[in-house]
């Protein structure tokens, strides 16, 4: 696939954000990943750095202690990268559009819009710099009263999401499932479209759909719902590096 082909991959004035989208797609797999705590709980686990805790933070004071003693393993227990991954998953949205937006326009307008809206809601449904705020208090609060309201605050932020627990939040699971439906709306028309290789459309259905099938597991086979994330993980590596490849292509053809 060494020719633009005709699909408005041409106009001169989308090449900068192809260049921006391919860039933005390696720093979302290769830096910036998902769930960034899994890993470093990992690493704790391995021996390879300490301070992590190792058991469920289940109460605003856990999450408190832990945001006072180590506060960049609270942040990505709180998942704070990820709020930078789907900025940078954003951006590829956007240079995918300019890509394939001749191939089916409506679709694309869909797609792009289902995963902008996903990465919006994540952004109110983070609350990771939330949960800092009232930590940096409670460490300074004077009395107790004012320490048992700040708990109270943390306590109320985690019924609505806690990330160490197994259910986490409407806007959680909500941006999560537009953002992957996103996804397998772009891959399908990749597949029906000669901007993108059949190779990186087939790699992209797979990931978004096993992806997918996350909600299917948690709803009615919540023992095993872990486990289409990681099954899913190495097609979007896969698929995230050849949409940067031809990306850089198309920006600089």
């Amino acid at each position: 696939m060494d020719t633009i082909p005709e699909t408005g991959a041409k106009d001169n004035s989308w090449r900068a954000l192809y260049i921006t989208g391919g860039i933005a797609a390696l720093l979302a797999v290769f830096v910036f990943r998902r769930n960034l705590g899994a890993e470093l709980a990992l690493l704790n686990n391995l021996g390879v750095i300490g301070g992590v805790p190792t058991t469920p933070l289940t109460s605003a004071l856990d999450w408190f202690n832990l945001l006072h003693e180590n506060p960049l393993a609270g942040l990505t227990f709180l998942n704070i990268f990820d709020i930078v991954e789907y900025a940078l998953i954003g951006l590829m949205f956007l240079a995918l559009y300019g890509a394939l937006r001749n191939a089916n326009k409506s679709t694309m307008l869909i797609a792009t819009a289902c995963g902008l809206i996903g990465i919006t809601v994540y952004f109110a449904s983070n609350q990771a710099f939330a949960m800092l705020a009232l930590s940096e208090r409670y460490n300074a609060a004077a009395t107790e009263i004012q320490r048992s309201s700040l708990i109270a605050a943390g306590e109320a932020l985690l019924a609505e999401n806690n990330p160490d627990g197994i259910y986490q939040g409407t806007g959680i699971y909500l941006s999560l499932f537009l953002v992957l439906l996103a996804g397998l709306m772009i891959s399908i028309t990749m597949l029906r479209s000669d901007v993108f290789s059949r190779a990186t459309a087939v790699v992209g259905i797979l990931a978004n759909s096993i992806g997918l099938c996350y909600f299917i597991t948690l709803a009615f086979v919540p023992s095993i719902y872990w486990i289409p994330i990681p099954i899913s993980a190495p097609f979007r590596v896969v698929w995230y590096f050849l949409i940067a490849l031809r990306l850089f292509k198309l920006g600089k053809a």
